[in-house]
């Protein structure tokens, strides 16, 4: 599947309503809790901006965060030289943003403090150049890749066109190699079916660190929906096998996309934050049970949740579910295990 033809797909999934999301303002809860937000993407794609001024307009909204993850999404890639080498570009154009945020002229927060690219794992061996690549051009923000993994036989769920059972290729295991010996993490998204496949993964290199995205990809739509308490019940042992292994940890969020199937952009007005805590404090309290907090770290997954939710809001939401837990486990929850896991200063 080409670039192009990626971006497209990923414009076509998004949906953002300025208007509808004005519906839904609510006090900051928690004001001076701090946030490392792990996962958000920064991209210019038709009548879906979200560069430099909007992330920090959203980060900016009442929430303490400190610092940020920006995770590849197929933006600013390279428009000539090697096709392997194109998504590089997006490396270095966010790089440039981190160190605009670096100058302080922006306030305190680390905006693209880590950085994860992607690459094709089918380059097999041949990756190694690529994310030395990467590394020249993060400023010492690098920190990992995430792959195109996320398949599902249905095209209702479908997100791309991409080869199934991609992690389980012998080229893929070469990449990912290549990978765990230039001590760099990878990023899966990948859909709850595809949970066996990341396990394995896992499994196979003890030492690499796998993060595991929006919360093991939970679906209710096409063949799920109405599906949701069998789906959750499949979910929740793969979630609990997968934390088994202590190479993985796992992000908290990513629920607001439309392979979840909650469907609150058809709501009159945004979702509030207790709405947003009743369906989703079981995944939630599920993958912290199993992982536990060390392990666990909320994300915003902006813009693509910006679809369903504000984001003020969503972090309103996250703090409200876990109020049973000690500050200690907070701390991890929001910031530390993030912190950790991509090698931030905060």
């Amino acid at each position: 599947m080409s670039d192009d033809s990626i971006r497209a797909a990923i414009k076509a999934h998004l949906g953002v309503n300025p208007e509808w999301l004005a519906k839904r303002r609510e006090e900051i809860v928690e004001p001076e809790l701090k946030i490392v937000d792990p996962h958000h993407h920064v991209w210019d794609m038709p009548g879906n901006r979200y560069l430099f001024d909007e992330l920090l307009a959203d980060f900016q909204s009442g929430h303490r965060v400190v610092a940020s993850v920006h995770v590849q999404c197929h933006s600013m890639y390279r428009a000539d030289g090697p096709e392997d080498m194109r998504p590089v570009g997006e490396t270095e154009f966010i790089s440039g943003v981190a160190a605009q945020s670096a100058s302080g002229a922006y306030g305190p927060t680390k905006v693209c403090a880590g950085i994860i690219g992607t690459t094709d794992l089918m380059l097999g061996h041949q990756v190694e150049p690529v994310l030395e690549a990467h590394l020249r051009a993060g400023g010492g923000r690098f920190r990992g890749i995430r792959p195109t993994a996320a398949w599902h036989e249905s095209p209702e769920v479908r997100a791309l066109d991409i080869k199934p059972h991609l992690l389980m290729q012998k080229q893929a295991r070469e990449a990912i190699a290549c990978i765990d010996k230039l001590s760099l993490s990878l990023d899966l998204w990948v859909f709850f079916t595809q949970l066996d496949e990341a396990l394995d993964v896992c499994r196979s290199f003890p030492g690499l660190k796998v993060v595991i995205n929006h919360a093991g990809g939970p679906v209710g739509i096409g063949p799920y929906e109405g599906q949701r308490d069998a789906v959750f019940g499949v979910w929740r042992k793969k979630i609990e096998a997968l934390a088994q292994c202590p190479n993985a940890v796992i992000k908290l969020g990513g629920l607001a996309m439309r392979y979840g199937g909650f469907h609150f952009n058809k709501l009159p007005a945004p979702p509030s934050s207790d709405l947003l805590v009743e369906k989703w404090k079981p995944y939630v309290e599920t993958c912290i049970d199993s992982f536990g907090p060390t392990r666990c770290m909320f994300e915003s997954n902006f813009p693509v949740d910006r679809g369903m939710c504000n984001y003020h809001v969503l972090w309103n939401a996250f703090k409200k579910m876990t109020q049973r837990y000690t500050p200690e486990e907070r701390e991890r929850l929001f910031s530390q295990t993030a912190a950790q896991t991509y090698r931030l200063a905060i």
